[in-house]
């Protein structure tokens, strides 16, 4: 199966009460693990890459490795989709290069000009048979290069949904209902939770509409701890509940994005294998499990969070 957009996906999800899981990825064993857990559990995937990926790895090598995974996969529906396009000209180069959704990050500037930034790479876009998320509201925490000081954070207004979804024509929402960017996304001691009204609010106001939850890493702790426990320093890593994103997935939520969650079962994975065999150096030896890690959580994601098995 060729590399698809999320449209399709995202009007099973929204008729069937489940999520598709949107899993960053930076390299190949990370992809491999990704659709792997997908195409044995039959599942719809998003593999997404950040500007930060792209610099890392190379838009082309990138492409490829999601091409390749979608000829090794061909009984699931992959999309290929930018995360947290900052300009319409990285937006525009992803499009151009073969990218299948983007993503349009303009919830910093003011709501006018996230209006007309965003329609902007929607005409460019559609004109090329690419989908678009936008987004309302702001996340604090750090993923690559979005960065936002806990306390600075907004959650999305319901009440200027509707005029933003019909001013753009954007295919998808993201919201912001209380989760967070990367590991560190609450204070110890306290108890997450979603802001389930904004949810419901914004899915009245947007009949049958897609909604995106950025920050949704559930930051395991028994990931925390093997690294830990094989010299990592990560006190205070703390995620948002699973039950929560289930509920969420359940509700008008067609796309939860997981990142933090791929780079810790890799590092916990590799951490203690390097404690085990500290006279390895072969990348194969410590990559294999690595990967095998990043399957195993992703597996567990689409099964018991996403509840998107059997779907494809």
């Amino acid at each position: 199966m060729a590399i698809v957009t999320t449209k399709e996906m995202f009007q099973k999800a929204y008729a069937g009460g489940y999520a598709v899981g949107a899993f960053n990825v930076n390299n190949m064993e990370i992809i491999q693990g990704i659709t792997e857990a997908a195409g044995e559990l039959k599942a719809p995937v998003i593999l997404q890459v950040s500007k930060g990926a792209r610099a890392y790895a190379n838009h082309t090598y990138l492409v490829k490795l999601v091409e390749a995974a979608a000829q090794e996969n061909p009984d699931i529906p992959i999309a290929l989709h930018l995360d947290h396009g900052d300009s319409f000209e990285l937006c525009k180069s992803c499009i151009d290069g073969g990218f299948t959704s983007v993503m349009i990050d303009a919830s910093s500037k003011s709501f006018e000009d996230n209006i007309a930034l965003t329609k902007k790479v929607v005409e460019y876009a559609h004109d090329h048979g690419v989908v678009v998320e936008a987004e309302l509201g702001t996340l604090a925490g750090v993923e690559d290069e979005v960065v936002v000081e806990a306390g600075n954070e907004m959650f999305t207004r319901p009440e200027e949904v509707e005029e933003f979804v019909t001013k753009t024509g954007c295919d998808s929402l993201a919201i912001a209902i209380g989760t967070s960017h990367g590991a560190y996304k609450f204070k110890p001691g306290t108890k997450p939770q979603l802001r389930f009204d904004v949810l419901e609010e914004c899915s009245k106001r947007l009949p049958g509409f897609p909604i995106v939850l950025h920050g949704a890493s559930s930051v395991p702790q028994d990931f925390v701890a093997e690294i830990n426990q094989f010299g990592g320093s990560m006190p205070g890593a703390i995620g948002i509940p699973e039950e929560q994103l289930r509920h969420a997935a359940e509700l008008a939520v067609c796309k939860i994005n997981i990142d933090s969650d791929i780079r810790l079962a890799m590092t916990a994975s590799i951490r203690k294998y390097f404690a085990e065999h500290p006279d390895h150096f072969d990348p194969r030896q410590y990559l294999k499990p690595a990967r095998a890690a990043v399957k195993a959580m992703v597996a567990h994601k689409i099964v018991d969070v996403l509840g998107c098995n059997g779907k494809a």
